[in-house]
């Protein structure tokens, strides 16, 4: 019973890596920061995944400290994705 449970928790681990690297990086610029409310904005490209043309939109960040790694006027790479019903950046760094 031991090993299937190490066997499904592997096999989940896998599959969320495996979607977080299947999402398609989006060119961007950072429009605004609000740390307090963990939420950025962003004027972006498509985002396939999501479905969603080229705007400029605010969205959730799924980890607080991406905010640091970036301030408004920067162009950016993200990735994007829904996350309990909210549209979230997953990743973001600036571009090169």
């Amino acid at each position: 019973m031991k090993k299937l449970a190490i066997a499904l928790s592997t096999a989940l681990l896998c599959a969320a890596a495996f979607a977080q690297a299947a999402l398609p990086s989006v060119e961007g610029e950072v429009r605004k920061v609000d740390a307090d409310a963990k939420k950025i904005t962003l004027k972006h490209g498509d985002i396939p995944n999501l479905d969603m043309s080229g705007m400029t939109m605010v969205f959730r960040v799924k980890d607080p400290a991406l905010l640091t790694q970036v301030k408004p006027g920067d162009k950016v790479q993200f990735t994007a994705d829904k996350v309990d019903g909210a549209l979230t950046v997953i990743s973001i760094a600036p571009a090169n």
